[in-house]
């Protein structure tokens, strides 16, 4: 009897898998069985499909090149404090300025012939020391070379860690060793005598501009805590309606007539007035500069890179006075 697939009508052997057709073929039963057969066959063999090629292993998926495209970097604080101040720039590691102590002032008017009355002046002589805010990361030499792209991100994330350190030093630096003396350690403190019971701290507010007026340094802005000014631009009055421009306005963030700036470099609860321009100045004595290098014995034999970013900057707090310092968290509203 003739074997099953040669010759029959149905008589056909099918195959499975995802061989090719060639393979299929000599491998097949039914191509056996011609080779065997004794006279006159015809085999018929069903092939099974060869597999598509597509995207996935094993099949086109090692040609396929993704697209890269520009890095995720985590989430930067925006950083404002700076420009709000006097800026300048110094050769030296120390920055030295006379403040004005004294200022007795005896002016009048006087009688024909008489004794002009004297006045009297001082001043103390202040250092503002330039201090270096400085960090690192490695890197291997092969990475940069191979992903021009990381070195640009490197250089942005180290730049702005440096920015970041210097508007925690200009409000917070309390002066100790290396650390910069800034604005609120050396700022007046708001003075809350005849502060009524229950008032907003938009009252607070409106009473440090009137300490600040009356130190004949008229202030020109407000530094606050972010998450703080985004509460005060929720209040409401009696009636539901926004106090300020509400949800749909487009105004500059203002207080009092003054620019207001929000900042999460400002402790919560908090609130700096002030005249800044006039009250402090920032002195660089070198700009944010980043650089590399590999002469460290263990990063030549490694291949090894360190990426290092500076920067040397001094604050001189001219006029203490210029600046109040305050805690409204208590206050209502």
């Amino acid at each position: 009897m003739p074997s099953p697939g040669i010759g029959f009508p149905g008589g056909i052997a099918p195959l499975s898998g995802g061989r090719s057709w060639g393979d299929q073929v000599v491998n097949s039963d039914a191509l056996a069985a011609l080779r065997n057969a004794a006279g006159k066959a015809r085999a018929q063999i069903e092939l099974t499909p060869q597999a598509a090629i597509t995207s996935v292993t094993p099949g086109g998926g090692p040609l396929i090149t993704p697209d890269r495209v520009e890095g995720v970097q985590l989430a930067r604080r925006r950083l404002t404090v700076r420009a709000l101040l006097g800026t300048g720039t110094t050769g030296s590691n120390m920055v030295e300025y006379p403040r004005q102590t004294t200022r007795d002032n005896q002016a009048a008017t006087v009688a024909e012939g008489a004794l002009k009355p004297e006045s009297a002046l001082a001043w103390e002589l202040k250092q503002a020391k330039v201090a270096t805010i400085a960090h690192w990361v490695p890197a291997s030499r092969q990475v940069l070379d191979d992903a021009p792209q990381l070195r640009t991100l490197v250089d942005g994330e180290l730049r702005y860690g440096l920015a970041l350190k210097e508007e925690t030093q200009i409000l917070l630096g309390d002066g100790v060793g290396t650390n910069l003396f800034g604005l609120v350690p050396q700022a007046t403190a708001y003075d809350t005598t005849g502060q009524p019971a229950g008032a907003s701290k938009f009252d607070v507010l409106l009473r440090a501009v009137a300490q600040s007026e009356a130190a004949d340094l008229p202030a020109t802005g407000v530094v606050v805590n972010s998450a703080d000014w985004l509460r005060l631009q929720g209040l409401k009055d009696s009636q539901g309606r926004y106090i300020g421009s509400g949800p749909m306005g487009t105004v500059m963030p203002s207080a009092w007539g003054l620019d207001v700036v929000p900042s999460n470099s400002m402790p919560a609860g908090k609130f700096l007035v002030g005249n800044f321009a006039n009250a402090a100045t920032i002195y660089d004595r070198m700009q944010p500069v980043v650089l590399l290098s590999t002469e460290d014995r263990d990063n030549f034999v490694r291949n090894m890179v360190t990426i290092l970013c500076e920067e040397r900057v001094a604050l001189a707090v001219r006029r203490p006075e210029a600046l109040i310092y305050g805690d409204y968290a208590a206050a209502a509203g």
